[in-house]
């Protein structure tokens, strides 16, 4: 595999895992649970906690990517089973509009390194056939 490819190949993982954390985010967008110091005798789940990409160079070419969770938020909802004297439960801190962002970024994050790769592969045809 050239250099080429092997970036590109880092940039494709990197936009499956961007793509990843942001369907999840998404599908999970609206799952609450008690704070997180309250009383939770009657063991419901958590609130999601949001996740997010962080990406950086990787030495030599390339790229790398970390997932961090966020913390979730308090939110007022009264009407839930687990929430406190004051109507608070906890909520996932998930901005829907950026995680319709980071789909669409992974989208054309992938485009563009599959493109690269088949250059690459058409470079490299080209260059056989000249030598054969």
């Amino acid at each position: 595999m050239s250099i080429a490819s092997a970036i590109a190949v880092s940039g494709l993982k990197v936009a499956s895992l961007r793509l990843r954390v942001a369907a999840s985010n998404l599908a999970n967008s609206l799952s609450t649970g008690p704070l997180p110091d309250a009383a939770n005798a009657e063991n419901f789940p958590a609130a999601y906690s949001a996740l997010r990409v962080n990406q950086t160079d990787a030495a030599g070419g390339g790229t790398s990517a970390t997932v961090a969770t966020i913390t979730p938020a308090t939110v007022y909802e009264p009407t839930a089973p687990f929430a406190d004297d004051n109507g608070m439960v906890a909520g996932p801190n998930v901005d829907r509009a950026n995680e319709l962002l980071q789909l669409l970024v992974a989208r054309y994050t992938f485009a563009a390194n599959a493109q690269v790769i088949r250059a690459d592969a058409q470079m490299s045809a080209s260059l056989l056939n000249i030598t054969a």
